[in-house]
C-alpha cells in the first residue's frame, strides 16, 4: 500500500457545463489512483456554479477532514456578465481560503477567450479539461508531498 494513500481530497465541481468538466474529473481521479490515492479517498461535490465553489471549499477546509481541496468550473461569456471577472474572483477567493485555512486549495476554474457551443469547441474543451485534470492531480499530489516533507522537517528540527 502506498504510504500516501491516507490523503483525503475534496473535489468541488460547478454543475454548469458538467459535460465539458467530466473528462477533467475523470482524469483527476485516474491520475490520483495511479499515484496511490484510492477513489474512496476523493470526495466529489457539486455546487450550482463557479461562484459557489469558494464558500463550499472554505467549509470543507474548516471541517478538518481534507488534506487538499480542488475546485473545477468552466466559466464562459454568458452575455450579461464578464466571465473573466467571475473566474478571477473565484480563483482569488480560493487562494484566500487556502491561506486562511492552511489547507492546499487548487483551481481548475478555466475561462476561454472565445467559446461557441458547436461540436469542435465542445470537443476541444473536453480534451483540454482531460489534460488539465491530470495536471491538477499532479500538482495536488506534489504539493501534499511537499507540505508533508516540510512538516516532517519541522518536527525533526524541533526535537
Amino acid at each position: 500500500m502506498n504510504a500516501h494513500a491516507g490523503f483525503t481530497i475534496a473535489y468541488i465541481e460547478a454543475q454548469w457545463h458538467s459535460d465539458i468538466l467530466a473528462p477533467g474529473k475523470q482524469a483527476f481521479a485516474r491520475r490520483m489512483k495511479a499515484k496511490g490515492i484510492d477513489e474512496d479517498r476523493i470526495h466529489f461535490f457539486t455546487v450550482p456554479g463557479a461562484f459557489e465553489i469558494p464558500l463550499f471549499a472554505r467549509r470543507l477546509a474548516a471541517s478538518g477532514r481534507y488534506d487538499a481541496i480542488a475546485g473545477a468550473a468552466f466559466v464562459v461569456d454568458g452575455g450579461i456578465y464578464r466571465h473573466d471577472f467571475v473566474a478571477s474572483t473565484v480563483v482569488d477567493a480560493l487562494m484566500r481560503v487556502q491561506l486562511d485555512a492552511n489547507v492546499p486549495v487548487f483551481s481548475m476554474v478555466l475561462t476561454p477567450h472565445h467559446f461557441h457551443e458547436h461540436a469542435a469547441h465542445l470537443q476541444f474543451f473536453k480534451d483540454h479539461f482531460s489534460i488539465k485534470g491530470s495536471e491538477l492531480a499532479d500538482a495536488c499530489m506534489q504539493q501534499l508531498l511537499n507540505l508533508e516533507a516540510l512538516d516532517h522537517h519541522r518536527v525533526e528540527t524541533l526535537t
